[in-house]
C-alpha cells in the first residue's frame, strides 16, 4: 500500500514546524512573535514538494494539483495544531498557553482550545494563500485551457 504524497507531505509540515518551535524554546526565543511567522516556510515546503511530485508524475491538470496541494497544506496545518494541543498539555495546560498568548492575538486568558481554533483558522487561510502563490507559479508549467487556446 503507498501512502499518498499529501499525508507524506503533510507530516514534513508537521514535523518541520514541530521541530523549529521546539527549537526556538531550547534557544529561549519561543516569545519571540516574528520568528514564529518563518512556519510558513514549512507549509511553502511541503506544498511545493506535492505539486513537484504531481508534475514528475505527469499529472498536469491545474484543477486537481490545487486541490492535491491545498489538501497537503491542510493536513500539515491541522496535524500541526494537534500536536500543539497536546504539547500544551504536556508542558503544563492553559499555563503553557497563557506564556504564549502574552505576545499573540488575545487578550486575557485564552484557554488551550481557544488558542487551538484560533490558529487552526488562521493556519487554514495561510493554507488557501500558499495553495494560490504556489499554483500561479507552477501554472506555466501546467497545461490548461488558456494555454492551448489558438488565436
Amino acid at each position: 500500500m503507498k501512502i499518498p504524497k499529501e499525508l507524506v507531505n503533510g507530516w514534513i509540515i508537521v514535523l518541520g514546524i514541530g521541530l523549529y518551535f521546539l527549537v526556538m524554546e531550547l534557544l529561549g526565543l519561543a516569545d519571540i512573535y516574528l520568528l514564529r511567522v518563518f512556519n510558513v516556510l514549512f507549509i511553502f515546503y511541503g506544498t511545493n514538494r506535492t505539486l513537484k511530485a504531481n508534475f514528475i508524475e505527469g499529472k498536469k491538470s491545474l484543477g486537481s494539483n490545487g486541490m492535491s496541494a491545498l489538501l497537503t497544506a491542510i493536513i500539515g496545518v491541522f496535524l500541526s495544531v494537534v500536536a500543539l494541543i497536546s504539547y500544551s498539555y504536556f508542558k503544563g495546560g492553559d499555563e503553557y498557553i497563557a506564556t504564549l498568548s502574552k505576545t499573540f492575538l488575545f487578550g486575557g486568558e485564552p484557554s488551550i482550545m481557544t488558542y487551538s481554533i484560533s490558529l487552526l483558522f488562521e493556519g487554514f487561510s495561510s493554507a488557501v494563500i500558499v495553495t494560490f502563490i504556489l499554483m500561479l507559479l507552477w501554472d506555466t508549467r501546467y497545461r490548461s485551457d488558456k494555454h492551448s487556446v489558438k488565436v
